[in-house]
């Protein structure tokens, strides 16, 4: 006689175990057994029960196979639908990572009392994970119809999601006009949404009529229009500025839609009751962070806003990018897809450029008033602000809020030496020092101590100046030269996300700015020069989305300003050409083999660890110039090394597989010393956006 038996995921880091296992499913289990419920199952090499998620059930005619039993069904929720399971593992293999590391990002810690009630309100139908078994190859819901009584509990459960979407439509009817209002000034997004195509929109650089950023407007009524047509919508944002601006905007523009809030700042009921709604079929629209790009509902549309923010790259492993698990989830399902913001990244454009991606821009482009203010307009004291901003500056905070963005927080972050102006270092581990106010203590930004008895190591000099303008000295310099002018900073120290109309000068580092009601009168970009040298491969592009985001802020005709630079990226604001700007730096990496023209992947390890996946790889005959070292770590005490790969991404499969294998290979030789577990020999992560060796 067949015997049942359950395929398990399970929950566990080791690259080893990163498959599904067969376990024999008990008499007594079998009931509250369904797929993609939490289970508990024996690990026979460790004498130990683990957790899992039942992926599929099955039947085996082979009854003499030795198979332990699962021990426990934790619960009949099944937080782990099919098509979140396809997800996590088609992530992983694209990264060369373990599945349970993506679902640990995903599902949320279970509530008791929390899944209790859900269940208790029919959150625990079989249904409600929305898919039919794992086992069963059958054609979707939507094409099939029902020939015999049996079915009949099927229909029922057609009726009432039929019931809930007209009821979604029926409650967003009032707003449906505003809806298309704001979706018809981007030329061809209705067909995208209607296409369920993949696009790259261009938002409006402004504040809306309610004050909120036009790009909130754009999500929302994006959204509303998906879950009115019976869909889902999950919509991503890099940090909790933004969610809560979408979430405002959705009030007026969804406002009965129903919500489900996935954000790092909830607490874990909360968050596991939003998961849960996430599983029910009835559309919703999802609002959240990097992992809300996972929420298993069924999407219509999927929206990335500021796909460029490092806030939306993952650094738990397998470090994937929302941007990537989009593309992979717009794949496996067929939803609309849309990349806005008000710069493009060289990753969307190569995108566009293929043909994967259509590029949409708004119907009649309302730009902001860039000036720029060069290097020649700075006087030869090496002022930070030209006359001609200062008194444009002067003049608009006469009649409301001026913006002034730095490149960073604190009062005087860097110190050099008063002698030699050679940069002040930290005697024990050799970091930068900085000042937290006028005459204080110097402090190193690594290692906090304190430097009271601090010589030069060039000359030998024993003071420091102030060789850097924070936000905070920044202000107190601005008030000087404003007197009667309130000031306000805006930084990671000092969070301030709304000032009123009231004159004021606003001082925020990037990406901290303020609204202003009514936008700001003026917008003023110090520090760009700083700004752009940074030893970063992305700077470019990043300091253009930093002034971008900030010149969206200012008010109808306010002037906005950039000091102290020129050349591509300053053309780029000026012109408002930030598609264009994004193309020609692909270009430039192509020859160099650079991001995002291929994929880099990143190898760290011991040196034999290292040279071995090096060798699986040469196998693959990958371009003669693909790998990059290995060298050295610096400062790394147990001298592991590190190597670059790069591969064309049609090598992609090949790559991820072989160096997995690699990473599986070298757990597997491992030995345990005693007394303690050994470092891993080999770790991998791939799309790597800043190479380093």
């Amino acid at each position: 006689m067949p015997r049942p038996i359950a395929r398990v995921l399970l929950d566990s880091p080791v690259p080893q175990l990163d498959r599904l296992f067969d376990y024999a499913l008990p008499a007594d289990l079998i009931d509250d057994a369904l797929p993609g419920v939490r289970v508990r199952v024996p690990l026979r090499s460790a004498g130990r029960v683990i957790d899992a998620y039942l992926i599929e059930l099955d039947t085996e005619d082979d009854d003499t196979r030795t198979l332990a039993e699962v021990d426990a069904v934790v619960s009949r929720a099944q937080v782990l639908p099919q098509r979140l399971s396809t997800l996590a593992r088609r992530v992983a293999d694209r990264a060369a990572g373990s599945a349970s590391d993506v679902l640990r990002l995903i599902v949320p810690k279970r509530q008791v009392r929390v899944e209790k009630a859900w269940l208790a309100a029919g959150g625990g139908r079989s249904d409600a994970a929305g898919d039919e078994p794992a086992q069963a190859e059958s054609a979707p819901e939507e094409d099939t119809e029902p020939t015999q009584d049996g079915d009949a509990p099927a229909l029922e459960a057609d009726d009432a999601s039929q019931e809930a979407d007209d009821g979604a439509s029926s409650a967003l009817a009032p707003v449906l006009p505003a809806v298309a209002e704001t979706i018809a000034l981007y030329e061809g997004l209705a067909e995208a949404l209607s296409d369920s195509a993949r696009a790259a929109v261009e938002a409006i650089p402004r504040l809306g009529p309610d004050g909120l950023p036009e790009w909130t407007r754009l999500l929302a009524a994006a959204a509303a229009r998906t879950v009115a047509g019976g869909a889902s919508a999950v919509l991503v944002v890099p940090d909790y500025r933004d969610l809560d601006l979408l979430l405002a905007a959705l009030e007026a523009l969804a406002p009965d839609a129903p919500i489900a809030r996935l954000d790092s700042r909830q607490t874990n009921p909360d968050r596991y009751r939003a998961y849960l709604r996430t599983l029910e079929d009835a559309p919703c629209i999802v609002v959240g962070n990097r992992s809300a790009a996972y929420a298993p509902v069924r999407a219509g549309l999927v929206a990335l806003w500021d796909d460029g923010d490092s806030l939306l790259a993952e650094p738990l492993a397998p470090g994937v990018h929302a941007r990537d698990v989009a593309l992979l989830r717009q794949e496996q399902e067929g939803s609309a897809l849309l990349f806005a913001g008000h710069t493009r990244t060289t990753d969307v454009e190569r995108l566009v450029e293929t043909g994967w991606i259509r590029a949409i821009t708004a119907a009649r482009r309302q730009l902001p008033r860039v000036v720029l203010d060069t290097t020649e307009d700075l006087d030869r004291r090496g002022q930070r602000l030209p006359s001609r901003a200062f008194l444009t500056a002067r003049e608009a905070a006469a009649t409301g809020p001026v913006l002034l963005q730095v490149a960073r927080p604190g009062f005087s972050p860097t110190l050099v030496c008063a002698s030699c102006r050679a940069p002040a270092r930290c005697a024990s581990c050799g970091g930068p020092l900085g000042a937290a106010h006028r005459g204080a203590t110097p402090v190193c930004a690594w290692c906090g101590r304190g430097a009271r008895l601090w010589a030069c190591g060039s000359c030998g000099g024993d003071t420091v100046r102030l060789a850097a303008s924070g936000s905070e000295r920044t202000a107190e310099e601005l008030g000087r030269a404003f007197p009667g002018v309130r000031v306000i900073v805006a930084d990671g120290t000092h969070p301030v996300e709304r000032v009123d109309a009231k004159p004021a000068l606003v001082v925020a580092t990037r990406g901290a700015e303020p609204l202003a009601e009514g936008g700001y009168r003026a917008v003023v970009l110090l520090d760009g020069s700083r700004m752009l040298q940074a030893p970063e491969l992305r700077i470019g592009e990043s300091c253009l989305r930093w002034w971008s985001n900030a010149a969206a802020l200012a008010a109808p005709g306010a002037p906005v300003h950039l000091v102290g630079v020129d050349g591509a990226v300053a053309r780029a604001l000026a012109t408002w050409s930030q598609a264009s700007y994004a193309r020609a730096e692909l270009a430039e990496r192509a020859p160099l083999r650079m991001p995002p023209s291929v994929r880099v992947a990143q190898l760290e390890g011991t040196p034999a660890g290292v040279r071995r996946a090096l060798d699986d790889i040469a196998a693959l005959q990958l371009p003669p110039d693909a790998v990059l070292g290995p060298v050295p770590i610096e400062g790394d005490d147990d001298g592991r090394e590190r190597a670059l790969v790069r591969f064309p991404y049609a090598e992609g499969a090949r790559v991820a597989g072989t160096l997995r294998a690699a990473v599986v290979a070298e757990a597997m030789g491992r030995r345990r010393a005693k007394g303690r577990t050994p470092r891993t020999t080999l770790s991998v992560r791939l799309d790597v956006t800043e190479p380093d060796l």
